[in-house]
């Protein structure tokens, strides 16, 4: 066996058995990119809160009226959140989100 044949077989001993999905995920996430920033942005304001606060994803989870697994996929930054989810961060942590204007 030669140099190459001898690497490409090592190899394929430790390729997954499941396809990667890598250039799926950099497609979504190029496609979805204005508002994955603005998740993120409301991510990182939450976890700086919760920290601030000591206040863990399961508590969030009992005041927001949502499962855990929901604020830990929000916290993760990759939540395509609705105004009324955001409405309830923003009640739940005291923070503000969306700016307040008066009419």
């Amino acid at each position: 066996m030669g140099t190459s044949s001898a690497t490409i077989s090592r190899l394929r001993e430790h390729q997954s058995a499941t396809p990667s999905r890598w250039r799926e995920n950099a497609e979504w996430r190029m496609k979805n990119r204005s508002w994955l920033r603005y998740s993120q942005r409301i991510a990182m304001m939450m976890l700086d809160k919760m920290e601030e606060m000591n206040m863990s994803q399961k508590q969030l989870s009992e005041l927001m009226g949502c499962s855990q697994q929901y604020v830990s996929k929000v916290l993760k930054g990759q939540e395509n959140l609705s105004l009324e989810t955001m409405s309830k961060i923003e009640a739940c942590l005291g923070i503000q989100i969306l700016p307040t204007s008066e009419m």
